[in-house]
């Protein structure tokens, strides 16, 4: 049975030597702030928001969460985000995705002031990404996958890492993120797709297995090599009555049939996700020490 990688221990690793950093700032006179900004009544994103919220309340960060109407405009959109670049209290700023359809996503995200970018999609953030300059902020949910197997202590240099997605929020930056000459990264990547062919030979020959298609339970036994280290970015609702909430969470993952030939495996939920939660409340202080003490 495959050894368990727990996200949720990881994370609180993380919140310790963040707490260090926070304390380290504060006695400068710098309280890391983090705005997020939820347009709309999603009810899994209002869910995201207020754990965000809570984690910066947790660890003594300036927290200021914005809800606005699902009938917010662009332009109105643009102007709060215009007045939070220019707040001295803001270090990091985050439009929970996805907004309302009337909202150009792609347009507010290039409205942000790049070194408050704490989502890491700014065009000059994925640049710096691409280029292997580490003054960038690097998109959260890679940059947790990456922690994730450094504390597992998974030897990436060299392996063969194959990446299921190919979307700007997981599967591109962690190709970037995991092929980078530099330490914990150093990996031979492929990324494939719904497109891709003989997927499932590709999938069999990754050393390390991340899948982050968005499809439920997509990867099975035989899409995977034995001993193979597999990450399961995806989080998905499905229906079931005997459950008290009326669904259950899943990954992209089949769990129970992978982790019989799996070397290492990441749960869902407790996986990546609390990784990504806690990478943004890394960003949020690494941007705030950068812009207060440039």
């Amino acid at each position: 049975m495959a050894k368990l990688i727990d996200g949720r221990a990881i994370a609180e690793k993380v919140y310790v030597d963040l707490r260090r950093e926070i304390a380290e700032l504060k006695s400068k006179g710098v309280t890391p702030g983090l705005a997020v900004i939820l347009v709309g009544d999603n009810p899994a994103s209002r869910a995201y928001v207020r754990s965000k919220d809570k984690m910066c309340r947790d660890l003594g960060l300036h927290s200021v969460k914005l809800e606005l109407p699902t009938s917010t405009t662009q332009a109105e959109l643009l102007a709060r985000v215009k007045a939070l670049n220019l707040d001295s209290a803001i270090h990091g700023i985050l439009v929970q995705s996805p907004p309302p359809k009337q909202i150009d996503e792609a347009l507010i995200v290039r409205a942000l002031d790049p070194r408050k970018d704490v989502d890491g999609f700014h065009p000059e953030n994925i640049a710096k990404l691409a280029l292997g300059d580490p003054t960038g902020l690097v998109p959260c949910t890679p940059l947790g996958v990456q922690r994730l197997l450094i504390e597992s202590k998974i030897d990436i240099d060299g392996a063969h890492a194959v990446i299921l997605g190919r979307s700007m929020i997981v599967g591109k930056p962690l190709a970037l993120l995991l092929m980078q000459k530099s330490k914990n990264a150093n990996a031979t990547i492929t990324v494939v797709h719904s497109r891709s062919r003989d997927l499932e030979k590709i999938t069999r020959s990754a050393d390390i297995l991340i899948a982050a298609i968005g499809q439920p339970n997509f990867v099975k036994a035989e899409h995977v090599g034995d001993g193979a280290v597999v990450i399961d970015v995806g989080i998905n609702r499905l229906e079931d009555a005997a459950s008290e909430r009326g669904y259950r969470l899943v990954g992209d993952v089949a769990f129970d049939e992978v982790a019989g030939k799996a070397a290492a495996i990441t749960p869902v939920p407790g996986g990546v996700g609390p990784m990504t939660i806690a990478m943004l409340m890394s960003n949020t202080v690494k941007a705030a020490g950068a812009i207060s003490l440039a």
